[in-house]
């Protein structure tokens, strides 16, 4: 039973769980800490490049004179501004094995 399935629009895997984290045994939920904590690790870099990627945007919309042109690179800022907003909520995520309240 994989728990990770891998999300093709933030670019990494995230947590997919069939039943509550805290039903897990807790050897298994020990494991998904770990590897949650190696994934969530990445996302910063991760912001970083799609930071990067809207700094190329915003210069080419600076250059660009045709509106519709103008219009889509504005699109395309967008979506990585959101993909960059649900990545700060997947790496603000964490689990605890021993708090019945938070959840990965």
């Amino acid at each position: 039973m994989s728990v990770f399935v891998y999300n093709d629009r933030l670019g990494i895997e995230v947590p997919e769980f069939d039943i509550p984290f805290e039903q897990f045994p807790l050897q298994e939920r020990l494991h998904i800490i770990e590897v949650w904590e190696s994934i969530r690790g990445n996302i910063p870099s991760k912001i970083m490049d799609l930071e990067r990627e809207i700094v190329i945007r915003l210069y080419d919309l600076g250059e660009e004179d045709n509106f519709e042109a103008s219009c889509q690179i504005n699109t395309d800022i967008a979506e990585l501004a959101s993909i960059i907003n649900d990545l700060l909520i997947w790496y603000r995520v964490s689990a605890d094995v021993t708090d019945e309240k938070r959840h990965l």
